[in-house]
């Protein structure tokens, strides 16, 4: 495998392979930027600091002032990006969305090493660039104007030596091209410095950061397995004691409907009977949502024809999976198709549904389709809200895709390890 190039490994090589090549440009755009950047942090460090300070004697002014890490972050994610034009490598914070790394940061101290490079930035390093870059187009400018500014009457002053013809204006191009050259051997060195120094005192944050998120990750996961672990436990004790009660007080009520005789008391027996076993019917549909026996004994198939079997609308299931699939996806997976038919029933109107699932690249991928009126949204507090938080958790992801006048299609994804 070999390694990305990087502006140090070009200006190791010859010097024509390096002035022709686009690393000189890049080094130019690096310090180029460098001096907006810079004075947009300076402005923003000036106003925040400023107000923070002015209004210290408030509360007010500590919240002013605890934004500071928040403009460091902000600058250091810019930077990163930035390191791309001479380092030849990847921002470090891509791929981890902006949203998740706000919610880690929560949980990590202040990155010192963030604030005191943005201070640098702000102070020094944009200054620095600044004098370069006019630097490097003054002196070589001259120098390789010269003959142009003799031609149009005016003498060039080289220091000690003035070129007042021509030909004495040709002898400074010369000069004007090694100079040329140097600086940009010079201004590539700087930026290479700079970047490299940015790299050295934001990079150390990187890996804080990646280390939070995979601890929320992991703390997320585990969230979902003291969830399916206690929704477990509260199905087995109905299952095993409440249920069980009513089992019995229905076999109760049955033998005293055969001792009483016919009268006020029987009737109110045989009310009481059937209110008992009505119980029984609702408590064993809740235990079957809370956590389904088949699901456990015979996985995610079994359970999604058992729940279609059920449904009042006719629903044609179409899930092939190789085998039983982890757990807490099996459970995603199930209470994503109830959830969904569930809502079939109470809103779509729709006269049929399909529930197709697969395993397709390491990932479990399971659709609900309906033929109904459509105008489903995942909004919060709703149902498919729930549902996409439940998605999430296990880094999968939940679609809805339902027009006006339909069709509806949920849609989700799951990585199976």
């Amino acid at each position: 495998m070999t390694s990305r190039p990087d502006v140090w490994t070009a200006l190791r090589g010859r010097p024509w392979r390096f002035l022709g090549s686009s690393w000189p440009w890049r080094a130019l755009a690096y310090l180029v930027s460098t001096v907006p950047v810079g004075l947009a942090v300076a402005t923003a460090l000036f106003v925040t600091v400023g107000v923070g300070v002015l209004t210290a004697v408030l509360v007010v002014g500590v919240f002013v002032l605890a934004a500071l890490p928040l403009i460091a972050s902000v600058v250091a994610d810019v930077e990163r990006r930035r390191m791309r034009l001479l380092l030849g490598r990847r921002a470090p914070s891509d791929g981890v969305p902006w949203l998740t790394r706000l919610r880690a940061s929560r949980i990590m101290p202040v990155a010192w090493p963030e604030v005191g490079y943005t201070v640098l930035l702000a102070a020094v390093l944009w200054v620095v660039d600044a004098v370069a870059l006019n630097l490097l187009v003054v002196f070589p400018g001259i120098l390789l104007s010269a003959p142009v500014l003799v031609t149009s009457g005016d003498p060039v002053d080289l220091g000690p030596w003035q070129a007042d013809t021509t030909g004495e204006a040709w002898l400074a191009v010369g000069p004007g091209l090694v100079l040329l050259a140097a600086g940009l051997y010079g201004v590539t060195l700087l930026a290479a410095a700079q970047a490299s120094l940015a790299r050295l005192l934001l990079d150390p944050t990187h890996a804080r950061l990646t280390e939070a998120v995979a601890e929320l990750r992991r703390s997320r996961v585990g969230l979902v397995d003291a969830f399916e672990t206690e929704r477990r436990r509260i199905e087995r004790d109905l299952h095993d004691g409440a249920q069980q009660r009513l089992v019995a007080l229905t076999m109760t009520l049955g033998r005293a409907e055969l001792e009483i005789s016919e009268g006020a008391g029987l009737n109110l027996v045989r009310e009481a009977h059937g209110q008992a076993e009505a119980a029984l019917e609702e408590l064993r549909s809740t235990v079957r949502g809370i956590h389904p026996r088949v699901l456990v004994d015979h996985g995610v198939e079994a359970a999604v024809h058992d729940v279609a079997d059920a449904a009042e609308v006719p629903v044609t299931v179409d899930v092939r999976l190789p085998g039983r699939l982890p757990g807490p996806v099996e459970a995603a997976a199930y209470f994503v198709v109830s959830e969904a038919l569930t809502n079939v029933v109470r809103h779509a109107a729709a006269r049929s549904v399909r529930v197709h699932g697969r395993l397709a690249g390491g990932s479990l991928v399971l659709t609900v389709l309906d033929d109904g009126v459509g105008g489903a949204t995942v909004r919060s507090g709703g149902g498919l809200a729930g549902l996409a938080l439940r998605v999430e958790a296990l880094d999968g992801e939940l679609s809805v895709t339902s027009p006006p006048g339909g069709p509806t299609e949920v849609r989700a994804t799951w990585p199976v390890p």
